[in-house]
């Protein structure tokens, strides 16, 4: 087991050289029923990993070519091997938010963060803006040094425009939620050509952080696994 002292500033260090970045964390209290740690005894601590706009793009093409066959998800075993290599390194146990059943990674996220989602679910950053995700969390079994995150200032409180909601061509993101199947047909289809070339129209509206959106290509490729092209 890893010393706390000086350790979340190492981890922090190790994910670096994929482009990953430590996206806060917390320690477990009292009366919560955390995952398993390492050793299958319940976690004390969490930190969640992941980026701020496409910095781990260039990585993972890097191993992507490296690959001998085709691989279902390819985004997802990439990021699990970086984490999971971090993870052994210093002694947490890594998890992934597809692994089954789901863990409440978002909730951790807005915890550990302070961020509320914006008008399409996705937690809005008051630097990164919408371009931004989290990739894994590690999980210790004793606590960290963490301070508590201070709630930063929520943009979609100040954007009256909300261009969010209305640049989609199907309105996919309303009042009532998200429309996935009429996204999803959409995409699919012919006319959505430049959503899975460019990416999610109304992802691209929003007028925060656009200095870390995605370049085309990763876009195209996010798009294409939410399709299933």
């Amino acid at each position: 087991m890893i010393a706390p002292a000086g350790s979340v500033d190492r981890i922090a260090t190790a994910l670096l050289a994929n482009g990953l970045i430590l996206r806060g964390g917390f320690n477990f209290t009292p009366g919560e029923t955390p995952p398993l740690g390492p050793s299958a005894a319940p976690a004390k601590a969490v930190l969640l990993v992941g980026q701020a706009g496409a910095a781990p793009w260039p990585q993972f093409l890097r191993w992507r070519e490296k690959q001998s066959g085709a691989i279902a998800n390819p985004l997802d075993t990439w990021s699990c091997e970086v984490i999971g290599a971090v993870a052994e390194t210093f002694g947490a146990r890594a998890i992934s938010p597809s692994d089954k059943p789901y863990l409440p990674f978002q909730q951790w996220a807005m915890r550990a963060e302070g961020l509320k989602p914006s008008p399409l679910g996705i937690l809005m950053h008051p630097q990164y803006g919408l371009w931004h995700a989290y990739r894994g969390a590690l999980l210790f079994e004793q606590e960290l040094p963490i301070e508590a995150a201070e709630a930063p200032i929520h943009l979609c409180d100040a954007c009256a425009e909300k261009p969010c909601l209305k640049s989609c061509p199907v309105e996919a993101y309303s009042a009532q939620g998200f429309a996935y199947q009429s996204c999803l047909a959409h995409v699919r289809g012919a006319n959505g050509g430049p959503c899975r070339t460019g990416g999610c129209l109304d992802r691209n509206a929003c007028p925060y952080g656009t200095a870390y959106s995605y370049p085309p290509e990763a876009q195209a490729f996010y798009m294409a696994a939410f399709a299933g092209l």
